[in-house]
């Protein structure tokens, strides 16, 4: 097979050498954009028999001017920047890896926690600035005996549940679509979201984003929780209104956050959020190793050749699409 003409809109990568050799072997020629406004990126996916995104919005117009493209691979779990339905009416097949990094994020979630808990950055700037003392930082309190909640309880949320069973934390989750015999199963609590916001000492988000999700976390569920909590989102940023948690936040309705997402993903001195001393950020780094990394381009590379060579994907998302 040749002529096969693979577009990357955009990546994470320090270079495409690796996957330009693995396609190579299919014949496949790729193409790496290195910006993509939506009308050029409707010019460039034309030709092409596959197009690979990671954070790039694969919309219905850059859709519809796909003549040939088979399969839209995502270079990570969440499909939020592609339009399944308009993907599925073409008759173009959607997948992500939505196994690669379940330990690396359920890590980060737990590292947020206890970082959180300890107060550990902020006492480390404190000693920093010249003051050995962590008196400005009181209250502190144990873990043991504390409540995690979990909104969304699926891979990553199951690893971080049983990741935190032996610092005896408590944990429950609200998750509509998992059912109350698996979450009885892992030793987890299923509860409604307004009962886990109110008992959690720790809310940890991992939902997906979309219409039901986005704003989750606004004014009215910040207020149900505890003074003495912390809201952690290793998830998507949206899935918070940041307006909120600064409010909240300012005025103590929450002991504090730990957030490794945003609605914008970039350092904004105009976002509130950057002035507050009680929040950890990270730059979107809880998916990363090089374990993951290196399992994520695998897991594409494969997804994108056995489309093209004529077989079923592993991680297909629009299932509701009959393949051929």
């Amino acid at each position: 097979m040749s002529g096969l003409k693979v577009l990357v809109a955009d990546h994470i990568f320090p270079s495409l050498d690796y996957e330009r050799e693995a396609l190579g072997k299919i014949g496949a020629e790729l193409i790496e954009l290195t910006s993509a406004p939506e009308e050029d990126l409707m010019k460039s996916v034309e030709d092409a028999d596959a197009v690979i995104t990671c954070y790039t919005e694969i919309t219905g117009n850059v859709i519809a001017a796909m003549k040939k493209c088979k399969i839209i691979a995502k270079t990570g779990i969440g499909v939020n920047n592609i339009d399944l339905d308009a993907a599925t009416a073409r008759g173009i097949i959607v997948t992500n890896v939505p196994d690669y990094c379940i330990d690396e994020v359920s890590d980060h979630a737990l590292a947020l926690l206890m970082a959180l808990a300890r107060k550990i950055p902020f006492l480390d700037n404190t000693v920093k600035k010249g003051n050995w003392s962590f008196d400005e930082h009181r209250p502190m309190y144990r873990l043991a005996g504390k409540t995690l909640g979990l909104v969304g309880y699926g891979r990553i949320a199951q690893q971080l549940a049983e990741k935190v069973r032996p610092l005896k934390i408590s944990t429950v989750a609200y998750d509509p679509f998992i059912s109350l015999e698996v979450m009885l199963q892992s030793g987890v609590k299923k509860v409604g979201l307004e009962e886990l916001l109110t008992e959690s000492d720790f809310v940890s988000l991992h939902a997906p984003l979309n219409q039901q999700t986005s704003g989750l976390i606004d004014d009215q569920a910040l207020s149900l929780m505890k003074p003495t909590a912390f809201l952690i989102n290793t998830s998507r940023g949206p899935l918070i209104d940041e307006a909120a948690l600064y409010r909240a936040l300012k005025e103590k309705k929450i002991a504090g956050a730990g957030l490794d997402v945003l609605v914008t993903e970039k350092y904004d001195p105009a976002n509130q959020l950057f002035s507050v001393d009680r929040i950890i950020m990270t730059a979107h780094a809880a998916f990363y190793s090089v374990e993951a990394t290196q399992e994520l381009r695998d897991k594409v590379i494969n997804e994108v050749t056995r489309v093209l060579t004529g077989q079923a994907p592993n991680y297909q998302v629009n299932k509701n699409l009959a393949q051929s």
